[in-house]
């Protein structure tokens, strides 16, 4: 079995998404005050035209977890790998999709 030839810099592949465009993004998190306003205040880091009224809550069925979708524009894949990473770490987030 041979191996491909290793090269020192893996080329990136080219992005599925146009910039700008409307990118959802979910949140979860443990239902908690100031969940949904943490969010948000992340997505205004990222994306300061963002408007809060387009974001969508979900509660979990047995009401502990709550889903928050938030639509951001997208200007570069720096910036939702960014994103992702800021919310992924935040305290209060669980899950980021």
């Amino acid at each position: 079995m041979t191996t491909p030839p290793t090269t020192p810099e893996t080329p990136r592949q080219e992005s599925l998404i146009e910039y700008p465009s409307q990118f959802p993004i979910k949140v979860m998190g443990h239902k908690v005050d100031g969940l949904v306003a943490a969010i948000t205040a992340v997505a205004h880091q990222f994306d300061p035209a963002f408007d809060a009224a387009t974001i969508e809550l979900r509660e979990s069925k047995g009401g502990n977890y709550l889903g928050v979708t938030i639509t951001v524009t997208a200007t570069s894949r720096e910036q939702l790998d960014e994103l992702y990473r800021t919310l992924s770490t935040h305290p209060m987030v669980k899950v980021v999709l």
